[in-house]
């Protein structure tokens, strides 16, 4: 491993949003934002012995800053404490705080790497604000889609009955979605929150929720910078590359999209989850990513 890893907060007064820092031992390069999606924290980008995406990247010279939502991983206090939040909070409040608080520390463009949801809100926070924008300079994604447009038996069970149904009912029930206890997530989530996702992953329009702000409109006037999306060959739901694609038509256009899997002559068949943690994802696109960045920022 040729990084150190340690942990810090962001006070946002109510809340604190813990980062796991992980800074490379020699050179650096430019700093990372890694932001995780629905019902998972930080973790899926990093670990302590050194795997993942997180750790790949600042052992070749990036800073590398993986973050915990409000509410989740070690953030404080935890949902299950009592914390509530919606989805507006996240896009209007937290992720700025985050891209402005690693731009003022570093200097300089933040990247930002986002997986599933997290893509999602991220995508809203640079329309609606493009100041925000200005200080990022690239945007990369993993199975991010908006909406869920996959018919199929798996849709009915996870979608339809699980998580617009069953997981809103227990929200109610127990303050916000226990989704570790049902061994259906890495973390637990906000019962808004949730709620919130719901109308999105139903086909709602990409708009906000609370004042109406046209996410949709305001995106195809924003002067992007760099974005690629990855999606998995395996991901037949979470993150279907059809629906992968409908959000890059709806937001940046002229983003990169590479497909992975064997079919693509890969060496393994990714899904949601492995296209991050899979051994194999460390020599094939992990290697495409690191190469791509360095020629953006040096």
């Amino acid at each position: 491993m040729k990084h150190q890893q340690s942990s810090y907060y962001l006070d946002m007064q109510q809340y604190q949003l813990h980062l796991r820092r992980l800074l490379p031992m020699q050179q650096d390069i430019a700093p990372v934002l890694m932001l995780h999606g629905a019902i998972e924290n930080g973790r899926i980008f990093y670990s302590p012995s050194g795997k993942g995406l997180g750790c790949f990247l600042a052992d070749h010279g990036f800073m590398v800053y993986c973050a915990d939502f409000a509410g989740r991983g070690l953030s404080r206090p935890h949902v299950s404490q009592g914390f509530a939040q919606n989805q507006q909070q996240m896009i209007t409040r937290d992720i700025p705080a985050l891209i402005e608080h690693l731009y003022q520390l570093h200097q300089q463009k933040v990247i930002v790497i986002a997986h599933s949801w997290g893509g999602v809100v991220a995508a809203a926070c640079l329309a609606r604000f493009p100041a925000v924008a200005a200080k990022v300079e690239a945007k990369v994604c993993f199975g991010t889609k908006r909406v869920i447009s996959v018919k199929s038996i798996g849709r009915r069970l996870k979608i339809d009955l699980v998580w617009n149904t069953l997981a809103p009912w227990l929200s109610r029930k127990h303050g916000y979605f226990p989704a570790r206890k049902w061994r259906v997530g890495a973390d637990d989530e906000p019962a808004q929150f949730l709620q919130d996702t719901v109308q999105w992953i139903k086909g709602a329009d990409y708009s906000d929720l609370y004042d109406q702000f046209d996410y949709a409109a305001a995106s195809q006037q924003l002067a992007w910078p760099p974005v690629w999306h990855f999606a998995a060959e395996n991901d037949r739901l979470l993150g279907h590359p059809n629906d992968v694609k409908a959000f890059i038509a709806e937001t940046a256009p002229q983003a990169k999209f590479t497909l992975l899997g064997r079919s693509q002559g890969q060496q393994h068949s990714y899904d949601h989850i492995s296209m991050l943690t899979h051994p194999k994802a460390v020599t094939e696109h992990f290697v495409q990513l690191r190469d791509w960045l360095l020629q953006l920022v040096q």
